[in-house]
Parts: structure tokens; sequence; C-alpha cells
């Protein structure tokens, strides 16, 4: 049955999708193009041509083109007459094409000069093919030259030649300057709907309707549409989407009206012209009926389709979401239906989005920049799509399982059966009174055999440490204190010279901080798990007792309890718990085989955890709360704590990557394997992220000084970090109130702390990478309260980078074109990647401000465990 589902499943949203994909492509009929048009704008440049640096087309390479024009178009219209392009005319005559001659008018007088002398020339050659003359495209709409220079290059012209003679403005700069009608043959106007964001299916109307306001009110003027067209890539205007379906939607509709009507029109335009990437940015490129290869672009007469090979982009995407939903698949035994249908829906939707960003960003024209951001854009790719994939398991294995399969094995065992159990309690500069809590906790065990050794390491002051040792005496021979000083290794170091002082009899090592207070049940319930010779590690979750003192360790305690009651929980089903080192208890023989803790690492129990994995060993999990400590009381520190825990994270990963990638066999399967990446991948992508932070600062450093030259970023790529980050916290919210038992407050609260730890954990992703040690920092506990300017230079890092997204923000809002989508969409990045940094911030001020009550967080319960209360019965009954 369950492989079935698991077959059925896949097959039913693979249906799904390939119907998504015919959905977004069903044809649609259009007027077929005229068998042979008005005109083209006529620029031959080649893909390696640029008039700006003087580079022309070849006259081979013009001629070439006008025969792949002829008798498809009854003229062309050209723009200048640099280079090799007054040769137009005389080689048009060959391929019986009409020209309209065009002389460029720029914003240098002696460069106008000279355009005007070679038009003077060619018009001398009496070419019969010329029809018209255009002097100047544009001039006064980029302010390059005033009305009344125009007027006078003009008037010029006209006495040369006596051919019409006009200039070429969109339609509103004739309605402006009616003055300049009168200085003109006819009047040329750009109908570009795509410019104006008017949407395709009111464009045409719209283009008409110029046309028609332009010559009511010149009704005594001849006119012609000097460019008429849309691009088939590029951003998208307000309501105007670049696309080759719209490309061809626009043509064919207007082609139709024209033809009508009986405009003269000149489609803008013949070729792709890669060079205008430079002046008019990446739609400047793309308003050709033929590509830079000279192929053309659509079909002419056939139902336009959106995405002609849209059958083969639905194929690669359902088989790319089979391989990783089979991937996801190989060991969901015990996901139900719902779990499954969710790991299958959010599959297919990313392989999907894979394909259709990797479609769209291949239909630009790769130059070397776009070819190398393409492969950087597409490894960082693979990361965005494993990482969510990490996201989704977690996310259905905590809601959707039918059953637990490792549930921990609560049971009652008579005293006589229990083993000797050494608790270890490793402290360093601990105040007193908080030590002898833990102490005093120790002692109430309710447990026959346990010893309780307590290593002060380091401590300079006796005054700290001599009164512990006293209240160890006094608690009676269980209880043995050692100070050493000097002891090398840090917490680990103490932990091995426990391990050399422990009795001979212990067969258990637990292990707690000095600040825990553990319940008298703790070891008569976890203990009992040892019973299964395989079994390495049983583990209990960290748990803190201080939440109630003020809304910051309120919020921390939110966040800390996602990992222990949603992490924790699903890797247990894989025997891949992390080993924290608290409320932890290992099985003195393999820790001995292990060789002790690791001093040269500053997480040694995560690492002695993995390490017991490669063996072969088994950990247990379980969420209840038996032990509560404090938590760090002020950001600076909570924040030094989650690095230390990143850090190690990090050089784990590099002591033990032939291991977890299994090029060094061990017993390591492919669950824990799997589990310890992909668990840590989530800080990874912040180390990551903080370098698309900088580079996007970059870029929009850029995008303010230079808004001609340089674009926002490809829109479908900028939306990835938005998508990321609203699954990230769609998850986060929905499990918290779902597994956690969190209110929405508390869920907030949880986040907002996860998100203010980003920028530590991306510095720690690098500082592991690049350092080979870091000192061990304790965290302290019962710290005073900083000030508000403290906790402001606690996290000044965050907040420098937080005013430098928002300026970015703010500054690509000025530009001309922020009403554009992509801009608007490029904003909206920089502002969510500005919010864990403001994070940052808020939760330092909330750890600043300590009279901010708890109860705007909310309390949260122990962790329980609904069997608890029924092995205390059966323990009682036992004695």
């Amino acid at each position: 049955m369950n492989r079935s589902i698991n077959i059925l499943i896949p097959i039913l949203i693979a249906l799904l999708t390939v119907a998504a994909w015919w959905l977004l492509n069903r044809p649609n009929e259009e007027p077929t193009w005229p068998s042979r048009i008005q005109g083209f704008s006529f620029s031959p440049m080649q893909a390696d041509d640029d008039p700006s640096q003087d580079r022309f087309p070849s006259v081979e390479d013009i001629e070439s083109d006008l025969a792949l024009l002829e008798g498809k178009v009854h003229a062309v219209r050209t723009y200048t007459l640099e280079g090799t392009l007054g040769a137009v005319p005389s080689l048009a005559a060959e391929h019986g094409l009409n020209v309209t001659l065009g002389a460029w008018i720029g914003d240098r007088r002696e460069d106008n000069e000279q355009e005007l002398e070679r038009l003077r020339e060619v018009l001398a050659k009496g070419n019969r093919n010329v029809v018209r003359v255009m002097v100047g495209n544009e001039a006064i709409l980029r302010d390059d030259v005033e009305v009344a220079e125009l007027i006078e290059y003009l008037e010029r012209v006209r006495k040369l030649t006596w051919l019409p003679v006009s200039t070429a403005e969109p339609w509103h700069v004739w309605l402006k300057y009616p003055e300049l009608v009168e200085h003109v043959d006819f009047i040329t106007i750009h109908l570009l709907p795509y410019w104006e964001g008017v949407p395709l299916d009111q464009a045409v109307d719209y283009a008409v309707s110029r046309y028609d306001q332009v010559k009511e009110a010149y009704p005594n003027k001849p006119i012609i549409i000097g460019e008429v067209g849309w691009p088939s890539n590029g951003r998208r205007n307000r309501g105007a989407e670049a696309s080759p379906a719209n490309q061809t939607r626009f043509l064919r509709r207007f082609l139709a009206k024209a033809e009508a009507e009986h405009y003269v029109y000149y489609v803008m335009e013949a070729f792709d012209q890669l060079w205008k990437l430079k002046t008019e940015g990446a739609t400047g490129t793309y308003w050709g009926v033929y590509n830079s290869n000279r192929e053309p672009k659509f079909d002419f007469t056939k139902p336009v389709v959106r995405i002609p090979h849209w059958r083969e982009l639905a194929g690669l995407s359902v088989v790319i979401g089979v391989l990783l939903l089979a991937f996801l698949y190989r060991d969901s035994s015990t996901l139900s239906k719902r779990g499954k249908s969710f790991l299958a829906l959010i599959t297919y939707a990313i392989s999907t989005a894979a394909v259709w960003i990797v479609y769209d960003y291949t239909r630009q024209y790769m130059t070397p920049a776009t070819t190398a951001v393409g492969l950087l854009l597409l490894i960082g790719g693979v990361g965005v799509i494993v990482l969510l994939m990490a996201e989704a398991h977690e996310w259905a294995e905590s809601v959707w399982l039918r059953q637990w399969r490792r549930p921990f094995p609560l049971r009652a065992v008579p005293d006589d059966q229990l083993p000797f159990v050494s608790v270890h309690v490793p402290a360093y500069n601990e105040p007193p009174e908080l030590l002898k809590e833990t102490l005093d906790g120790l002692a109430a065990l309710d447990y026959p055999y346990f010893e309780v050794l307590v290593i002060d390491n380091n401590t300079k002051d006796p005054a700290v440490w001599q009164p512990v040792r006293d209240y160890c005496a006094q608690l009676g021979e269980r209880f043995r204190f050692f100070h050493v000083d000097p002891l090398a290794g840090y917490k680990a170091g103490a932990l091995n010279f426990a391990l050399r002082e422990t009795s001979p009899m212990a067969e258990v090592v637990a292990v707690i901080d000095a600040d825990y207070i553990v319940k008298p049940a703790w070891l008569r319930h976890l203990v009992p798990a040892f019973a299964d010779p395989e079994v390495a590690i049983a583990q209990a979750p960290q748990d803190y007792r201080d939440a109630h003192q003020n809304a910051f360790k309120a919020m921390c305690m939110a966040e800390y309890r996602g990992f222990f009651h949603l992490g924790m929980v699903t890797r247990n089903e894989r025997n891949a718990i992390i080993q924290h080192g608290t409320m932890t208890m290992i099985r003195r023989k393999t820790l001995d085989e292990m060789q002790g803790w690791a001093e040269w690492c500053i997480t040694e129990d995560a690492e002695l955890g993995l390490r017991l994995f490669e063996a072969g060993y088994k950990a247990l999990y379980i969420p209840c709360t038996y032990g509560r400590g404090l938590m760090p009381d002020t950001f600076a520190d909570f924040r030094k704590q989650r690095y230390r825990w990143a850090y190690g994270a990090v050089r784990i990963l590099l002591r033990h990557w032939r291991e977890l990638f299994g090029t060094r066999k061990t017993a390591l399967s492919a669950g824990q394997r799997y589990h310890f990446v992909a668990g840590w991948l989530p800080w990874f992508a912040d180390g990551f992220n903080l370098l698309f932070n900088f580079a996007a600062l970059a870029w929009s450093v850029a995008m303010v000084l230079y808004p001609l030259q340089v674009t926002p970023p490809y829109m479908s790529i900028a939306l990835i970090p938005l998508v990321l980050f609203g699954f990230k916290m769609s998850k986060s919210l929905f499990l918290y109130r779902r597994r956690v038992i969190a209110t929405f407050r508390q869920s907030l609260a949880a986040g907002l702390a996860g998100l203010a730890l980003s920028h530590t954990i991306a510095r720690a992703m690098f500082g592991g990478l690049v350092t080979g040690k870091l000192g061990f920092f304790r965290t302290p506990k019962m710290a005073e309260a900083p000030a508000v300017i403290r906790a402001l230079g606690d996290a000044r890092e965050e907040a420098l980078l937080a005013f430098a997204f928002l300026l970015a923000a703010f500054g690509v809002m000025l530009r001309d074109d922020a009403f554009m989508l992509d801009v608007r969409i490029w904003v909206a990045v920089l502002v969510v990647q500005a919010i864990p940094y403001l994070a940052s911030v808020l939760v330092s001020l909330t750890s600043a401000w300590q009279h901010l009550s708890a109860d705007l967080i909310g309390p949260m319960s122990d962790m329980g465990c609904e069997t608890t209360a029924a092995v205390d019965q059966s323990v009682s009954r036992e004695a």
C-alpha cells in the first residue's frame, strides 16, 4: 500500500504540473503576418559591431541583410550615414527596396555638421529608391538639441533636396512643439506603447489613439509611423511585459490594423541590436523581428504560444521533480499521505521554477559576463534547491508523520538492575551560589547508584571555587570536587580530566552544565535506555528556568525551543541527533573507546556524537524537560554562544567531511549523513547570504551612480531571496504553532531572535573556514544588563548594514525608472535583506530594556512527556 502511494502521488502531482504548463501555453489565434510589410527600421549591426566604438558592418554584411529582407518589405529606414551605412541606398536598390534615409543628430555640433555633409554626398548620388529624408531621431526627446537648432538643420536639408524631409519623435513631442511641424514636410511619430507601460491587450488601441490624436492636431500634414514595435525580452514596464509571445501578438495585431487603415509604418526593427545594451539597457537589445543570427524570433502565421517548447520544459521539470522526490521518499514509510503530497507539491514547484528560471535567463544574449554570472547563479541555485528541499522535508516530518519510529524507551527498572552513573559538572568561574543550586538538584536525584564530579578548571579566585569545594564535602562522599589550574582543553579538557577520575564502577557518564537544576527522575528515566547494548547516548533537551525574568529571555526561550522540539525530534528518527553537552549521557565503555572528548574542538559534544555514529552506535532523544539552566543575560552573550556553536559546526565538517560525504568508509547511514549536512546547511546559507548582501549593495550603488548603464538584476533571479525568505518564515510560524505549541507572539519572537543571529552565524561560517582555533567563550550568567548605548554598540555591525540596505533601497527608488516592476522588486529584496540586521538591533535593545515584562512574549511550559507519570507510578509499584 505504501509503495503504491509513493508512486500514485508523484504521478498525480506530475499531471498537475504538466497541466499548469499547458494552461499557461494554450495557443492563441492572431492575425497572420502580411506577405510584405510597409517597412523595417534597419540597423545592419552584427553581433560584434558597435557604432559607439566606430565598429560598423562590412558592405557584404549589409548586402546580406538586405537580401534577407528582399520580398518581405517595401522599404527600410536608416538612422545614420556613419561608416559603411552610407552604402545602404545603392545596395537596397539592387534588392528592390526603397529607403527612408536618416541623418543622426546628437549633442555635438561638429559631429552633426559631419553627418549633414555625409547626407549631402549621398543625396548627390541621386539614388531613386530614396523616398524621404529624416534629420535626427528623438533628438529633442533626448535633449540633444533645442527645437530652434533642429529647425535650422531641417531647413538646411530641405534646401538640399526635393525629397520630403522630416524628423522623428514620439507622438507627444509633436503635440508639445507645434512650431516644429511648420518646418517638416510630413510628421514622423514613434508609437512604442511598451515604453509607456501599456498592457499588451490595450497596446494596439492605445497606439492608434495616439496616431489619431496627432492627426487631429495637424490635419494638413501627412503622418507616417517611424517606429512601432514591442521587445521580445527585457524588463517589465508596469503593465507591459517583454516576451516573444507578446512581441508576436502586438506586431501581428498592429499590422492587421495598419494594413486595413493604410498606414505608412516602419516596424521597430529588423534585427536585434546587441550594442544597445550599453545605451538602452537589456530591453533595447530585443526589438528585432530577427535575432542577431538573422533567424526569425517567432512564427508569422501559426497560433501564438507563450513558450513554444513548453512540452520539453514540462517534461524536464517532471523528471527533475521525480529525481528529487525519489531521494526524499527513500525513507518515508511513516510519512502520511498528506506529508507525501506536500513534499511532492513543493518538489515539483521547485523543479518547475528552476527550469523556468534557467530557460528565462538563457533567452538573453549570452556574453562572457552574463555567462559567468549565470554559472555563479547556477551554483547558488543548486544550493537554494537543496536548502528548500531540506526545509520542506523537516516541515513534512514534523507535522505529518503517522507515528514515530524511534520513541524513547521509558520503562521501569528495579533498583538492583540499574547501572552506576558518574555525573560530571565542569565549571569555570561560576558564582558559588549558582553552583550550589545545581549540586542540590543532583543530591535530590531519585537514583540509587551515582557519583558527582565537579571539575573547576582555571578559576583564579579562591573565593569563587573554595565555597563549592566545601559544599561538596558537606553533601557527602558521592560528591567529589577538583580544582585544576592550569588545565588545557577548555571544557573538553575538564571532562577528560573527570573521565580519568571516574569510579571504575561507572557504566554511564552523564554531563550537565554548572547552572542546571535537574529533576529527580532524570537518571531513573533515561539510564534504562542503555539496556540496548548498541545505545551509546541518551539525550534530554536543554531547557531554561529564567524565561520569566524579562522579554529578552522569553524571546530566547522561544528561539531555543524550536531546535529541541523540532529539529532534534526529526533527527532522532534516523539516529542522527546532535549531542549537546548538557543533559546528555554516554556509555562509559564507548567514551573510552573514542579516547574521550576532542580537545581540539570548541563544540566537543557534537563532535563526540558524530564519532560515535561513525563507529556504528545509536543515540536516543527524549523531548521532555529533565533539567533547566540559565540563558544568556545579554544579546552580546546570546550572539557569542551561537557564534561558538556555528564555528564549531564548520570545524567539525572540515574534520569529518570525508566521512559525511561517504569518501571514507564508516558506519554512517545515508540518513545520518543527510541530517548532519542538511542540518547545518541553513547556517552555511547565512554565510553565503552575507556574500550576496555585499554584492547586492555594490550593485545598488552602481544602479544609483550609473542609472543608464546599470539596471536591476534579472527579475526572476531577484525573486529568489524573497521566495526563500517567505518560505522559511512561513515554515517557522507554522511549525511553532503546530509542533512547539507556541502562541503567535511566541512564534514571532522566536523568528525575530533567530533572524537576529543571522549575521553572527555568517561571520562564524567564514571564521571557521579560515581559522583553526577559537578561544572557548563561557556563556555568562546573571551578568548586569547593558545600557541602551552598549546594546547599540553590541549590534553596531548589524545596524550599519541595516542602514546601508535601507539607504540603498531609498537611493534606488529615486531612479527615473523606479516605477518599473524589476526596480520595485529589487527594492523589496534590499528591504527584506535589511530585516535580519534590524532584528539584531531590536533584540539587542530588548536585552538592554530589562524592565520589559516577559508577559509580552508569554510563558512556555516544560517540554513534557505523556508517559512520564505512568513510568513514575510503575517505578513506585516496583519499589
